[in-house]
Parts: C-alpha cells; sequence; structure tokens
C-alpha cells in the first residue's frame, strides 16, 4: 500500500532524510519511531504530498506522491500534529465543513458523518462545540475528518503527543478499530514508546537514517538476552573495566553504563563480585524498544 524507496531529502547543505527505504502493506499499523529532529516531520510531510523528495521515490495506493499528488489526496486522509479544528463549531459542524472541502453534501455525507463518529465513539458529542472537549476527543475528531472521504490510508503525525496515558490507550483502541472494521492502512509517527509498541512493524530513525526495522517483538529480541543498568561515580572507567573482563561492549548513557547480555541476573553478581565497592545502583529489565534504539545509536529517543 506504501513504498517508499531511496528517499532523501536535503535542506540547504543539511539532510534530513538519508536513502530511506521501506514498506507497509495494506490493512497494517506502521510507525515511524524516533526523537524530534530526526526525521519524521519531513517523511509526512513527503508522503502527505507537502513536500517533494530531493532523490528517490514514494508511492501511496501505486500513485507516486510527487507525480500524482492529487491522486494521492484521494486516497489518504491526514491527522496533523497541530490541531485543525475550529474550536467555535460543534463536532458535527466541523465535519460538515470538512465534507464540503471533499465535495460531499446532503445524505452522503450525513451518512459518512454519521459512520465515522459511530467508529470514533463521537455519536453523543456530535452537538458539543470542540472547545468543550479533552485532548483524546479532539484528536478523534480530528481522525473522523480525515476519514470522510473513505480514504485507504490515514497518516497521523505524533496523533497523540499531549494526551494522557489513559486518553493514549483509547485512541489506540480507536485505531485499531478502524483497521479492523474500515480495513484502513495506517501510518504514524511517534516519539513514544507505548504507541510504538502497538504498531504492526516499524522503523527506527535516527539523524534521517533507518537504524533498525521490524515488529516490536523482533527488534527486542535482537537486543539478545537481558539490559543491565549500572551507576557508578567514573562510568567510562567502569565500562572500559567491565569490556575487558568480561568481553562484552558496554554503553556509557545520561551518567549509566548499560550491559545488554544473557542471564543478567548472573552477571549482576558477577559484577558486583568482580568491582566491590564501585557500583552505587544497578537494574535489570528486559528489552524495550528504547534498548534497541540505544543500542543502535548511542543515544535516547526522549
Amino acid at each position: 500500500m506504501i513504498q517508499v524507496q531511496n528517499l532523501t531529502h536535503r535542506y540547504g547543505d543539511r539532510v534530513a532524510l538519508s536513502n530511506v527505504s521501506f514498506g507497509v502493506k495494506k490493512g497494517e499499523i506502521f510507525g515511524l519511531l524516533g526523537p524530534n529532529g530526526g526525521g519524521k516531520s519531513t517523511l509526512f510531510r513527503i508522503l502527505s504530498t507537502m513536500m517533494v523528495p530531493t532523490e528517490g521515490q514514494a508511492l501511496i495506493a501505486g500513485f507516486d506522491v510527487e507525480r500524482k499528488p492529487a491522486e494521492v489526496r484521494r486516497h489518504v486522509g491526514v491527522v496533523f500534529q497541530s490541531q485543525s479544528l475550529d474550536k467555535a463549531l460543534t463536532v458535527e459542524e466541523n465535519l460538515r465543513a470538512q465534507g464540503h472541502l471533499h465535495g460531499l453534501s446532503g445524505a452522503i455525507l450525513r451518512d459518512r458523518m454519521d459512520r465515522a463518529m459511530e467508529r470514533l465513539g463521537l455519536s453523543d458529542r456530535r452537538k458539543d462545540l470542540v472547545e468543550t472537549l479533552s485532548g483524546g476527543l479532539r484528536r478523534r475528531v480530528e481522525i473522523a475528518k480525515a476519514l470522510l472521504h473513505r480514504p485507504q490510508v490515514l497518516l497521523m503525525d505524533e496523533a497523540s503527543t499531549g494526551l494522557d496515558p489513559a486518553a493514549r490507550r483509547d485512541l489506540a483502541r480507536h485505531v485499531e478499530s478502524l483497521r479492523e472494521g474500515e480495513g484502513v492502512t495506517i501510518l504514524l509517527t511517534t516519539h513514544i514508546l507505548e504507541e510504538a509498541d502497538k504498531c504492526d512493524r516499524l522503523v527506527l530513525l535516527h539523524q534521517g537514517k533507518i537504524v533498525a526495522q521490524g515488529s516490536p517483538g523482533e527488534l527486542r529480541r535482537s537486543i539478545g538476552g537481558d539490559v543491565v543498568v549500572l551507576e557508578t561515580g567514573d562510568t567510562k572507567s567502569l565500562a572500559q573495566r567491565i569490556e575487558e573482563r568480561f568481553s562484552v561492549e558496554p554503553t556509557v548513557m545520561d551518567g549509566q553504563v548499560r550491559v545488554e547480555i544473557p542471564n543478567g541476573h548472573r552477571f549482576i553478581a558477577e559484577v558486583m563480585e568482580a568491582f566491590p565497592g564501585t557500583i552505587e545502583s544497578v537494574s535489570l529489565h528486559k528489552p524495550t524498544l528504547e534498548d534497541v534504539f540505544v543500542r543502535e545509536t548511542g543515544a535516547s529517543i526522549e
């Protein structure tokens, strides 16, 4: 449904995207995970036909985003990070105005508005002014707007930013229902690990490059063991001593030494015995997407 091939974009001398390639299957929820400035927004703008790439090609529903932007827009609904609702209007008034932009009217528009509001749990809010709605409900109205022309693909840019955890989970449930009930293919950008974990597949972006891609489970399993985090007064010295003693490659970040290793509980006992009085605190956890990102980049997503 989406094919991105060798996509590169430059702002003057700065490379925002470098040779990015991936594919999204019909009906998938696909994520672009990375920190701010990693290239997600540039890629999103290209896919939503707001920007032309410097090099490479992107196809949505078989149409080239550069050569056939009007055809792409017919098949794509877009939810931008910045809200586009008129707060002085009701939910249904916002939807009606958006429908008119797509040339919809009469019974067809009323039916599509009803269906979108029902799918997103907004039927009982149709007469409410947008200014009275919570952030989570406003996001759902934005999605309803994007669905009125019945797109095959929904692009969502940092849609859960600013929402509390409960509202994020609620939004994720409604997004999943769109995939299951409408067969919509969804591509979303995020820097939130919880949101990325709910995707079928994702790519990790850093400084405009893909550093890893796969399902969340595949990416976590690529760590191949546990993650041990050590705190000490001299992280560089401890990391070097651990590397020499245990033949592993620790990562030093944010005043901590991180070690990926099988049987982490055994390693903790061994490292505490090897360097008594050196380690101030220690923790162990199963791999997360953050750990994958740290391993590939030496930096944090946050």
